[in-house]
Formats: C-alpha cells, structure tokens, sequence
C-alpha cells in the first residue's frame, strides 16, 4: 500500500509566561538568554500609554541597561526596520525586547533579522531565507490579538511597491513571550475589538487550512471558544481581568494553530488592504473573514459546522449547509457586537481613506501573490478575489 509522506511542523517560543505579574520577569528572561543590554522596539502609542515606564522600570530596578527605539508605527515600513537596525548596532545592543502589538513585533522581528543576518529585510520575504540565529528576544504582548509575540511571522510593508511583504521564518520565533493582562487593561474598546476579532480570523483560517493537524485543530477550537466567551466582555469593560486573562490565552491558542497550519486569503487580501491604504489589519481582518469563509464554505463544510457549534449556535435539526452557514452569522454577529465597520469604504472613511473599487484589480493581483494564501482550502481565481472585494466594500 502506498503511503503518503506528510511531517507537520509545530514552532512556539522556547518559553511563554501567562498572567498578571509576568511582565516582572522580562530583565531575568533577558539575561537568562545571554543578553545584557536590549534595543526595546516599541511605539509612540506605548509610551504615551504609560506601559513603556512599567517595563524600563522593572529594567532600571534590575540595573540593566537599554536602548529604545519607539518609532514603529501601524503597519510598519522597510524605512521602519532600517532606521531600528541603525540605533541597534549604534548603540552596541546584544538583545531584543519587543513590546507592544502586532507592529512593535514584527518591526523589531524584521530588526533582529538584518542584524544577524545582513542585507536588507526584503531580502527575507517568503519563507525560511534567513541562515544565522537571531540575537536573545524577548517579545512583550500588550494587545490580544495579533499573537505576534509567539509567532514565525514577520509583516513589514514595502513602501516602494505598497506591499505588505509576509516574512515566514522560523528563527524569528521569539525566544520567550510574555502575556501580562495587567499591560492590557488601559486598550480602548475599539482595539480590544480589532485585536480581538484578528484572534478570532487566525483561528478560522487555520481551522479550515489543507495543512490543519490535531494539534493546530485543538488550539483553533480552544481559541475560538474562549473569543466568543470573552471578546464581548473585554470590549464592554476594559477592566475586566477575567476576559483580559481569557483573551490572553485565546489569541496565543490562536498564534499556536495559525503559526503552524498558517493562514488563508483573509490574510492575503487583508495585506493588501493595509499596505495600499494603511488600513488597520485587525478590522481589515474582521470585515473580509465571513466574505472569505463564505467562499470556502463548500470546501470544509464539515470544519463550520463544527465552528457554528462551539460558537453556540443551536445546529440541532439543520442540515449540513444550513448549520455551515450559522457559522458565518456568528462572526456576523460577533463583528457587528463589539463594533466594527460593516465594509471597507465606511472603515477607509473612519480613518480618512478613499477605498475604492478602481483599486482592487491591483489589490487581487498582490493578494493572488501572498504566501499567506497558499493554504486557503479553495483556491480562488482572480475573478473571485476581485468579487470578494467588492461584495466586502
């Protein structure tokens, strides 16, 4: 009988610390990795939050010396990168602390890359181009959503091309990440929602990849139980340390499956969307998922019924399309709930940018290239983005 050759991969940080109080361990993680003075990546967003003081002073406690670089901005740019990899051999770092989102990691992602490997970060667009290790990193999660803390992903826009370049390495999997709620509690409602709604699109899209396996299976499940759990609270009260804490292990459950059965086109579609008109990922993410997952409903019928289940609806009775489909409400319904944009054009609108259907020919073409995509469970034609697009505007 013939068999069929298939090796699963499954890349997490060495170490994760969860809970309130975690954060009080980055300088003993830091130097437990060998480094002794870090370029601390961070944002203006960070600092003026306050949540930059509480780790430089855990660091100045420790009697550690450090570097910040707190230009990273949403979306983070090649530009962004360079300037950061600058100030890190400027300044004689030997380690790495990210803190922040998804766009403090994946900037000082793409900084840890060209240090210890040289050139330029377009140099590491696609999959595994890097060679050398990266320095000592740790990565600091103030968000519950983007997972970026744990993860092989690193996105970084080129803004040459008006691409957003999806880096796919396992060595820049940080060596440790660190979930404290307590950084979390001072997000506002509406990234509580963007975050967790990104959360929620990378469990989906792992869930019904063609490279899905029992683990990754298991962590989408878990995630997407606790989203719904504790997403609406989270919104509704910032305050709330319980749905922080849930929200914590929710989108890390997530980074788990999607870091390892990877993504699909509401991620190839998303990035676009973000590096043509610097539109927020999360809520790109949210508006394009039940477009998408409508498109692969027929591909993984069997995968939203499942889904529609665990998010509570009441399936009993239906058939298998109609059950299917109750999933598309829920995220429908979740959305609408803690306050997202119903299209593209009133998101564009509430951040002062035109969308425009005159641009998505460019946008299908970028998407069909996306790495993230080739793990879609329906392979779409340049037709069907194009229609997905405009049935989301």
């Amino acid at each position: 009988m013939a068999v069929r050759e298939q090796v699963y991969g499954f890349f997490i940080p060495s170490v994760t610390l969860i809970g309130i109080g975690a954060s009080k361990e980055i300088p003993a993680k830091i130097r437990e990795l060998g480094g002794s003075k870090p370029l601390l990546v961070t944002d203006k967003g960070i600092v003026k939050s306050g949540v930059l003081k509480q780790v430089t002073d855990l660091l100045d406690a420790a009697k550690m010396e450090y570097v910040v670089y707190d230009e990273t901005i949403p979306n983070p740019t090649d530009e962004n990168v360079h300037k950061g990899v600058e100030v890190y051999k400027k300044n004689g770092c030997d380690s790495l602390i990210t803190l922040g989102g998804g766009s403090s990691h994946d900037c000082g992602k793409g900084v840890g890359l060209v240090v210890s490997n040289g050139g330029k970060i377009h140099d590491y667009e696609g999959v595994n181009k890097s060679t050398k290790p990266m320095m000592p990193y740790v990565a600091v999660n103030t968000t519950a959503g983007t997972a970026s803390e744990m993860t092989r992903f690193c996105i970084i826009t080129d803004l040459s091309r008006k691409v957003k370049m999806a880096i796919v390495d396992w060595r820049v999997t940080p060596g440790i990440a660190v979930d404290d709620p307590m950084l979390m509690v001072g997000m506002p409602p509406a990234l509580t929602a963007a975050t967790g709604m990104d959360a929620l699109t990378h469990a989906v899209e792992a869930y019904v990849s063609i490279i899905a396996n029992p683990m990754t299976d298991a962590c989408a499940e878990k995630a997407i139980e606790l989203i719904f759990k504790y997403l609406r609270p989270a919104v509704a009260n910032g305050q709330d340390i319980e749905a922080r804490e849930g929200m914590c292990f929710a989108q890390y459950l997530a980074g788990m499956a999607f870091n390892n059965a990877s993504l699909g086109h509401v991620h190839a579609m998303a990035h676009q969307l973000g590096g043509f008109y610097d539109l927020p990922h999360g809520e790109c993410n949210a508006i394009l998922l039940p477009h998408v997952e409508k498109f692969n409903l027929i591909a993984k019928m069997d995968r939203f019924v499942k889904m529609a289940q665990i998010m509570g609806e009441n399936t009993a009775g239906l058939s298998p399309r109609a059950a299917a489909e109750l999933a598309l409400d829920g995220i429908k319904k979740l959305s609408t709930d803690v306050g997202i944009p119903a299209g593209l054009i009133e998101l564009g609108k509430r951040y002062g940018k035109d969308v425009k259907a005159a641009d998505i020919p460019t946008m299908t073409a970028n998407a069909q290239k996306d790495a993230c995509g080739f793990t879609n469970p329906r392979c779409p034609t340049d037709k069907d983005v194009a229609a997905i697009y405009e049935s989301a505007l």
